[in-house]
């Protein structure tokens, strides 16, 4: 590496190959008929993030458990309405695209031959493993990702940002502290809280009926967190008496949604210590081995191009 600051991304690595997967046609297959458009897809993204944010190391956060049992024990609607086959004593399976399933192993592939490492725990997503390195990093990070629960994370203090690709690729959003204010009229340390309240659809919670964005953020600016909003409501303290019943209506399941909506911040990994660099000749001519081996063509040499600049 040169002399550039330390700076870590963090890639939430299947919202990245979903987003792939749905953004880019199928028109390319690999000599045995499999689809690969998510492959390149993802190293596309993987060049461009590079070439744009000039990490010094990178690291493809995995969901080792997409939906793991102690947030179901907690709120049994966790997630449900994307499983397809429930796996008594393991992990639950997800509902995926045949044509995207078939992939999941070539992008492992892809990554290893990129010397990406790839961080993954047991009973834990990726967000819980973005949130631990993001917590324990001694360098800025970046943390890329279309979930917007990781804006949780977001610290000006430590550096600590999101690259928010709801809006494409070619629309990143920085979210920083004043992006997230500006847009939730929350903190992000407070948007757990937020988000707990909400609720979310897309991942089967139920948030506080009849308590929206713009009443969960003004509750949270005038008492500051969920716990002195409860004690509030409980005891008719500056808060009206029909907000109030809203809020100890949905006493049992805030007494456990939070658990579910925090991120972890102590699982037991580490930062990899070794930094992003270019491609030796042997591992350069292994990866091209790849790309021909599934027809990754011009995204993998842009993936190259764009460690071979980190010299």
């Amino acid at each position: 590496m040169t002399d550039a600051a330390p700076k870590l991304l963090l890639l939430d690595t299947a919202s990245l190959y979903f987003r792939a997967f749905y953004g880019v046609p199928d028109a390319v297959k690999a000599p045995d008929g499999t689809s690969v458009n998510a492959v390149r897809g993802l190293l596309d993204m993987i060049a461009k993030l590079v070439t744009a944010y000039r990490p010094t190391h990178l690291v493809a956060c995995w969901d080792d458990d997409w939906r793991p049992q102690w947030r179901v024990d907690l709120i049994p609607s966790y997630k449900a309405h994307r499983v397809v086959e429930v796996v008594p004593g393991g992990a639950d399976v997800e509902e995926v695209p045949d044509p995207l399933e078939a992939q999941i192993p070539i992008i492992r592939e892809v990554l290893r031959a990129l010397r990406i490492p790839v961080i993954g725990v047991a009973e834990h997503e990726a967000d819980d493993v973005i949130g631990t390195l993001a917590m324990i990093a001694a360098m800025p990070v970046d943390i890329v990702t279309g979930d917007r629960d990781l804006f949780q994370l977001v610290d000006d203090a430590r550096a600590v940002r999101v690259i928010y690709t709801a809006r494409g690729m070619s629309n990143l959003e920085d979210m920083t502290e004043e992006n997230v204010v500006r847009r939730y009229g929350v903190l992000p340390r407070q948007y757990a809280d937020f988000a707990t309240m909400r609720g979310d659809a897309s991942d089967g919670l139920p948030g506080v009926a009849g308590v929206g964005e713009k009443t969960a953020a003004t509750l949270l600016a005038e008492h500051g967190d969920l716990a002195a909003i409860r004690t509030a409501a409980e005891t008719a303290d500056g808060m009206s008496a029909g907000v109030a019943k809203k809020i100890l209506s949905a006493a049992d399941y805030l007494e456990v949604a939070p658990t579910v909506v925090r991120v972890a911040t102590a699982l037991p990994i580490a930062v990899p210590a070794e930094a992003l660099r270019p491609l030796d000749a042997a591992e350069k001519a292994a990866a091209v081995s790849v790309a021909e081996r599934w027809n990754l063509g011009t995204s993998m040499a842009r993936a190259l191009e764009a460690l071979s600049r980190t010299a």
